[in-house]
Order: C-alpha cells, then structure tokens, then sequence
C-alpha cells in the first residue's frame, strides 16, 4: 500500500488509547527516527472507546516510556470510521480490536495484529492497565520487538 510521494498512514488501537497504542505510536515513531524515515509516514493512535478521549496517556506508560527515551505524543480519541480509509495499516494490539473493527467496517486487508510481527507470534497483547508496573515493563518489552520488525516490514 501506499504510493510514491504520498505518506504511508499507520494507525495503532488499542481499547482506550492510553495504554498499548500510545506506546506502540511512540516506539514507532522512535524507530522511524532512528531509521530516517519519518518523512514517509503519518503516523497515530486510538482506542475502540472514547472513554479517555482528549488525555494524555497513563501515567505509567509516560514512566516506562521515559525510562527508554521513547517519546508519547499521543493524546488519547477513538477510532472513526474515517480512519478505516485513512490509515494504509491499522495494527491491532489484540484480536478484540481486530473484531471490533471489522464489525464497523474496516477493510480486513488493512487490519494487522501487532506481535503477529514478534519472535514469538500470538495474537493478543495482555493490558497492562488493571496492574502493577510489571505490566507496562512487559507490554514495552514485546512492542519494541514487534514494532521494529513491522517497520521492517513497511520498509520504514
């Protein structure tokens, strides 16, 4: 997908877009700088609720983010139907938001599973939201793995 001059969109959901997909964005865009590349992507996150709309991500993602220098933009919205077409890529962080959003319409040849790109592929990244710290260190372990190999695979 994508075409020559036009930037590549590449959207991460997760369930209120405060928690997996803001980190995933950041590490994406870290990578993306790292690589040179930023200039060939638009680049952004949401939640398949709007719980959180309009606030930074959670505390504890900004910490864990911090602790690796990896920057979180985001502000948290949900998805809209605009952003089914919008966005070339749509990388889910769970098979929920996969289901959810082929169920409001989203091409299903745009939809992704972010650690189906992981050493150890699976389809679900666990949510750390409901616990300790532990969580979100885990959570930014196996997004750093998966999200380097999906730039790989979008030729970031």
């Amino acid at each position: 997908m994508g075409s020559v001059g036009r930037r590549v969109g590449v959207l991460f959901v997760c369930t209120g877009n405060i928690c997996r997909s803001p980190a995933a964005e950041g590490i994406f865009l870290r990578e993306l700088e790292r690589r040179g590349s930023g200039d060939r992507f638009r680049v952004d996150s949401a939640g398949t609720g709007g719980w959180h709309a309009g606030e930074r991500a959670d505390h504890r993602t900004l910490d864990e983010a911090a602790r690796r220098g990896i920057p979180v933009p985001s502000i948290a919205r949900a998805i809209r139907r605009s952003d089914h077409e919008d966005f070339d890529w749509i990388v889910c962080m769970d098979a929920s938001h996969r289901s959810a959003l082929l169920a409001a319409g989203a091409p299903a040849e745009r939809l992704v599973l972010v650690l189906h790109h992981h050493d150890q592929p699976r389809d679900d990244l666990e949510d750390p939201y409901y616990g300790g710290r532990e969580g979100f260190t885990r959570m930014f372990d196996d997004l750093e793995v998966a999200v380097r190999r999906l730039a790989d695979r979008l030729g970031a």
